[in-house]
C-alpha cells in the first residue's frame, strides 16, 4: 500500500522539478520577474528580481499524476477545475497584483465548485466527545429532473474551511523555501494517516492525491529555497491551501489533523486577523507583520526560518499520527498559548528595540 503514496510522489516530484526551470525561463524571457519594491507592498522582502508563477509547475505535476493514477470521476473533475481556476487567477495576480477582494471571490467560486462536485464535510469529531453532524438541515429541490440536496451547515462549513486554508497557508509563504516545505509535510501527514486505514478503498484516492501534492511541492523546493530562483506566487500559495483543505475533507473530515500539523500558519493567521481588525484594517490586506517577518526583524536568516517551519511541521506531523481528537484539541490549545504568546512577546521586544 505504501506504493499508493510513493509512486504518485515520485512522478509529481519529477514533473514539478523538470517544468519549473521552463517556467522560470518563460517568465524571465517576458520580463515578468518581480523587482524588489517594499513601497509597492510591505510584504515584498526579496532583494533581487524574482519571477513568480510557481503554481504552474505545481498544478501540472498534480494534474499529470492524478490523471495517471485516478479515474476522472465527478470528484476529481471538480477538484481539477477548481484548481485550474485558482491557478488562472493566481497567475493574473502574479503578473498584475489584483485586489485581495477579487481573490476572495475566486476562492469562494472554487469552494462552490467543490460542493457542486459532491465533496463536503458531513460530520466532524467533537473534541469533547461524540460526533457533530453537519448534514442537517437539508434543502431538497428538482434540477433537470433530478433531486438535489443542499446541506446548509455542511456546505457553509466546507466553503469556510476551503477559503480559510487558502488564505492562512498563503500568508506563511514569504520566505525562500518556507511554504513548499511545510505544505509537503502536511500532505504527507494526511497521506500517512490515510495509509493507516488503507483497508478502506475510499482512502486510496486520498493517499494518491496526498502523494501528488507532496511531490509537486518537493520538486519545487530546489528552485525556491534560498537564494530563490522563483517564488510560489499567489498561484502556488493558494493551490497549497486549496489542496490541503480538500485532502482534509476527503480523508474523512480530518480537519483537526490539518489544523494541528499547520498549527504555526493557523495561529499566525488568527493573530494576524485579530491584529488587523483591532487596528480597523481589512483582514485581507497584506502587511509585513507575520511571524516570518518578525523572525527576519529579529535577525534570523531566511534559510533558518524556512527550516524551522519545516522542522516544527514535521514534529507536529509525527505527533498528530498518534493523537485522538481530544488530544489534538488540547495540543492545539497549548500551542496557541505558546506560539501566540511568543509572537506577541517578539513583537513587543522588536518595537522596544526600534524605539
Amino acid at each position: 500500500m505504501i506504493n499508493l503514496l510513493s509512486q504518485p510522489l515520485i512522478i509529481a516530484f519529477f514533473v514539478s522539478f523538470l517544468t519549473t526551470p521552463l517556467v522560470i525561463r518563460l517568465f524571465k524571457k517576458n520580463g515578468w520577474a518581480e523587482k524588489p519594491n517594499p513601497k509597492k507592498h510591505p510584504k515584498n522582502i526579496h532583494t533581487y528580481p524574482v519571477p513568480r508563477g510557481g503554481g504552474i509547475p505545481i498544478y501540472l505535476a498534480i494534474l499529470v499524476t492524478t490523471l495517471i493514477f485516478l479515474p476522472l470521476d465527478n470528484h476529481l473533475l471538480a477538484i481539477l477545475i477548481a484548481g485550474l481556476i485558482n491557478l488562472a487567477i493566481g497567475i493574473v495576480d502574479d503578473l498584475f497584483d489584483i485586489s485581495p477582494y477579487l481573490r476572495l471571490g475566486t476562492n469562494s467560486l472554487s469552494a462552490l465548485i467543490i460542493i457542486i462536485g459532491g465533496i463536503g464535510i458531513a460530520f466532524i469529531t467533537n473534541p469533547l466527545g461524540g460526533i457533530l453532524h453537519l448534514d442537517q438541515p437539508q434543502l431538497t429541490f428538482d434540477l433537470f429532473g433530478q433531486a438535489r440536496n443542499i446541506w446548509l451547515i455542511s456546505d457553509l462549513f466546507t466553503i469556510f474551511w476551503i477559503i480559510w486554508c487558502m488564505n492562512i497557508v498563503s500568508w506563511s509563504g514569504g520566505v525562500d523555501g518556507q511554504l513548499p516545505g511545510f505544505v509537503a509535510i502536511a500532505a504527507l501527514t494526511i497521506g500517512a494517516l490515510s495509509l493507516k486505514f488503507s483497508q478502506d478503498i475510499a482512502q486510496w484516492p486520498v493517499i494518491v492525491l496526498a502523494g501528488a501534492v507532496a511531490g509537486s511541492y518537493l520538486g519545487f523546493i530546489p528552485f525556491n529555497f534560498y537564494p530563490q530562483k522563483i517564488m510560489p506566487g499567489y498561484s502556488g500559495k493558494s493551490l497549497a491551501g486549496f489542496f490541503l483543505a480538500i485532502l482534509a475533507i476527503l480523508s474523512g473530515a480530518k480537519v483537526a489533523t490539518a489544523i494541528l500539523v499547520l498549527a504555526v500558519p493557523m495561529i499566525d493567521g488568527i493573530i494576524t486577523i485579530a491584529r488587523r481588525l483591532a487596528k480597523k484594517h481589512s483582514p485581507f490586506w497584506g502587511d509585513a507583520e507575520h511571524l516570518h517577518h518578525l523572525m527576519l526583524k529579529a535577525g534570523m536568516p531566511k534559510p533558518k526560518i524556512a527550516i524551522y517551519y519545516w522542522l516544527f511541521s514535521a514534529l507536529l506531523g509525527m505527533a498528530v499520527l498518534n493523537l485522538n481528537s481530544q488530544q489534538k484539541f488540547w495540543a492545539f490549545t497549548m500551542l496557541f498559548l505558546l506560539i501566540g504568546g511568543g509572537i506577541v512577546l517578539t513583537r513587543i521586544l522588536i518595537n522596544k528595540k526600534a524605539d
